[in-house]
């Protein structure tokens, strides 16, 4: 398990992946080199996977969002995965239980853009698709304690 002072680390990485190891210390009471030694610690037990940048896709020139429920046609379930996979607009997959398979975020430019993408797929499976509007909760850590 992870102690308090790992969840004040891992909490203020979640608001700033760049925060010093001296800002660190100063949160947590410790010294640069034991929040070092916690961190090492903590990516060696796969609690901590990656430090990473949060863009946004707009300034990009992707300007619609969409949610994507996919269902494969019998016998195409791996198909649909690889195919989803290929297609680098689709951000965010997870396979699921229910009616369909995978449920996916996916980034496009234009509506034109989503039916280019989605026709690659239907080939092999049905889909059903939301546009996103807004996003009131941000991807986000379940509670760190009990």
């Amino acid at each position: 398990m992870i102690d308090t002072i790992d969840q004040q680390l891992i909490a203020a990485l979640m608001e700033d992946s760049r925060l010093s190891l001296k800002t660190l210390a100063g949160i947590s009471g410790l010294s640069s080199p034991s929040v070092g030694e916690r961190l090492r610690r903590l990516e060696e037990r796969g609690i901590i996977r990656s430090y990473t940048v949060d863009i946004e896709p707009k300034h990009f020139g992707y300007l619609l969002q969409a949610i994507v429920r996919i269902r494969p046609l019998p016998g195409q379930l791996q198909e649909v995965e690889r195919q989803i996979q290929s297609i680098p607009e689709f951000t965010e997959c997870d396979k699921v239980t229910g009616d369909d398979c995978f449920i996916a975020r996916l980034h496009v430019r234009t509506m034109d853009h989503l039916d280019s993408l989605l026709d690659r797929l239907n080939t092999y499976a049905e889909t059903n698709t939301a546009i996103v509007k807004k996003t009131p909760v941000k991807r986000r850590l379940p509670p760190l304690h009990e």
